[in-house]
Order: C-alpha cells, then sequence, then structure tokens
C-alpha cells in the first residue's frame, strides 16, 4: 500500500525529447522593417528546466536614428557611444549557442537578430526558436489577450521596466519556466520552429548610414526635429496604390493592400500600424468586403471584424506571420 501511494505520488519524468537549455531573448528596435537595427539586446540563459543560469545586457549603435524612442527610450544620444553590432555578435552568439531562442513574438526577435548577423558577414549559432504567444496558446492559458503583460500578470510576475530589453528578458524568464513545467507535465510537445540563418545581405539604397556613429533621420514626421521627441503622425496620407485583392496564404502581401486589425498585438499596434503604412499598405479601420487581410491573434474571438471576416471569406493571419511578410511586400503593379 505504501508502495502504491508512494508511486502514485511520484513526480511526472521530465521529457526526454525536450531541449537541454533555452536562451530568452528581447531585443528593442529602431522599427520592423527588413531595414531596421537593433538598439539594445538582453539574453537570460536558462538551464533545461527553466532555471536562471545567468544574464547579459547590451546597448547597440544603430548607425541611424533611434526609432521609437517614446517606447524603448534609447535617444540619439545614449546610443551614439554604444557598440556597434559586430562589436558584440562574438559575445551575444556565445549567449545563444547551442540553445532554444525563447522570446515572445519570436518570428521578429529572431529575424531582426538573424539580419544584423547577416550585416556583420556571420552567422548566430541558433537552429530552433520558441514562441512563448504560441506556447501559451498550446497551454490554453486564461489570458486576456498576448501582450507580454498578461503573461506576466498570469504567473504573478512583476514588470518593473516596460520595453526595457533586460527587463522584458527577465520578465519572459520568469514566466517561461512555469509554462514549460506545465507543458512537461503535460507531455506536450512544444511548439519548437526551424532558425534558418540569412547567408548574404544587403539593405539598399533607403538606408541612411554613417560609419562609426549614428546615421541621418529617416522621415518619420518629428514632432521638434529631435530624436529624442520620434512620435508617428497619427495623421496619414491616402495609400497611393490601388487595391490588388484580397492576400492569398504562402504569397507575398502587395502594395494596396487593404489590412484591417483586430484585438490586442505583442507589438506596439501603432508601430505595426506605421510599418505597414510605409511599406505600401492600406491600414483600414473597419473590415469590409474589399479588406484583403485580417491581423488577428484571436481568431475565434467573436468581435465585429472577426465575424464580418468569416461571413465575407476574408483571410486572416496572425501578427507574427503579418511582421514577417512586411520584411518582403511586392511593390505595385505599374501602369
Amino acid at each position: 500500500m505504501l508502495e502504491d501511494q508512494t508511486a502514485a505520488a511520484a513526480p511526472t519524468p521530465w521529457p526526454a525529447a525536450y531541449p537541454e537549455g533555452y536562451a530568452v531573448v528581447d531585443v528593442e528596435t529602431t522599427g520592423l522593417a527588413r531595414d531596421d537595427r537593433i538598439v539594445s539586446a538582453a539574453v537570460y540563459r536558462l538551464d533545461a528546466r527553466g532555471q536562471v543560469e545567468d544574464h547579459w545586457y547590451t546597448l547597440v549603435n544603430p548607425e541611424r536614428d533611434p526609432g521609437p524612442v517614446w517606447i524603448h527610450g534609447l535617444t540619439t544620444a545614449v546610443l551614439s557611444s554604444a557598440p556597434l553590432f559586430p562589436e558584440i555578435a562574438d559575445e551575444f552568439a556565445k549567449r545563444l549557442e547551442g540553445r532554444v531562442l525563447v522570446a515572445h513574438n519570436a518570428a521578429f526577435d529572431w529575424s531582426m537578430i538573424a539580419r544584423e548577423y547577416a550585416r556583420a558577414r556571420a552567422t548566430a549559432p541558433v537552429r530552433q526558436r520558441l514562441c512563448t504567444i504560441a506556447l501559451s496558446k498550446e497551454l490554453g492559458l486564461p489570458l486576456p489577450n498576448h501582450k507580454l503583460e498578461s503573461l506576466a500578470a498570469h504567473y504573478g510576475v512583476v514588470q518593473e521596466r516596460a520595453h526595457h530589453a533586460l527587463d522584458d528578458a527577465r520578465v519572459l524568464a520568469e514566466a517561461f519556466r512555469p509554462s514549460l513545467h506545465l507543458a512537461a507535465e503535460a507531455g506536450l510537445r512544444l511548439p519548437l520552429l526551424a532558425c534558418q540563418p540569412l547567408t548574404e545581405w544587403s539593405d539598399g539604397p533607403a538606408t541612411p548610414r554613417q560609419s562609426g556613429h549614428i546615421g541621418q533621420q529617416r522621415s518619420y514626421g518629428y514632432g521638434n526635429g529631435s530624436p529624442s521627441s520620434w512620435r508617428p503622425s497619427r495623421k496619414r496620407p491616402a495609400c497611393p496604390y490601388p487595391n490588388p485583392g484580397r492576400y492569398k496564404e504562402g504569397e507575398q502581401l502587395i502594395q494596396g493592400m487593404r489590412v484591417a486589425f483586430s484585438g490586442d498585438t505583442s507589438i506596439d499596434r501603432e508601430l505595426l500600424e506605421d510599418r505597414a503604412v510605409e511599406a505600401g499598405l492600406h491600414v483600414a479601420t473597419s473590415l469590409s468586403r474589399l479588406t484583403s487581410v485580417l491581423v488577428t491573434n484571436d481568431p475565434d474571438s467573436p468581435t465585429t471584424k472577426t465575424t464580418k471576416a468569416r461571413s465575407f471569406g476574408t483571410p486572416v493571419i496572425d501578427e507574427a506571420a503579418f511582421v514577417q511578410l512586411l520584411s518582403h511586400v511586392t511593390p505595385a503593379p505599374k501602369g
């Protein structure tokens, strides 16, 4: 009888197929486009069961304007003396090597990291990534939305400095640990995805830069001309391209497509919309039969937009997929 009770109380064996270590990462950037740059990065290294081994943080000189200072708080003055990415690439790589990269909306963080390494003519030693948004969905966590602050609140993790890479990475590491254990107890297969490194890179002529220091300002609509007061203009010009129709799964977005958003996003909504406009897309406030695609992390939620999307047959994609597609928007047909 005693043996039966002991067996019943024995902990569930840790899944043998689970990774041996994780690198919880957060990067703050100048924006979301393919030519945007990292301005700060943080890594929390965790062991196989999610216990913190160490952490690391660095600023990075992006060699251009710092972008949304109102989000990350890093001004031109702060970043001008920071190391360039090639100068921290080796140390960053040591933190990532042999581990699964973990991030909140991991597709975005990985794409920014991969591009920086490609620019530096190097390769990040990462083979797999795990998105905590995807893991939360797999676990069925009762979250009101997919923001990091909601995941943190669910586990009672206190956020001290939102949008500071080191604190965001800390919060995510503390929230990832209980999620990892829940997954292990359930014998859940982790939603791991392969990381394909970039082997070559070209920013093209549209990227202003100067060697060794932050370059010219991009035309984002500065309040008083100072990078520290950077904010996007809320009055956006009309989209200059005709609507080419609906987005087709597996293909690229095309300039002129009408994009609508529904629900919360892990990346600041205004920043997402600004990047969509800069890519040549039409950001619509409502959904109609002309809408090319609806972006939402909650396709099953009974909102007006998701309900209309189902009735109209409008394609629906999540935020991570949209961010990836933003990097390669097809130019509008000429003529």
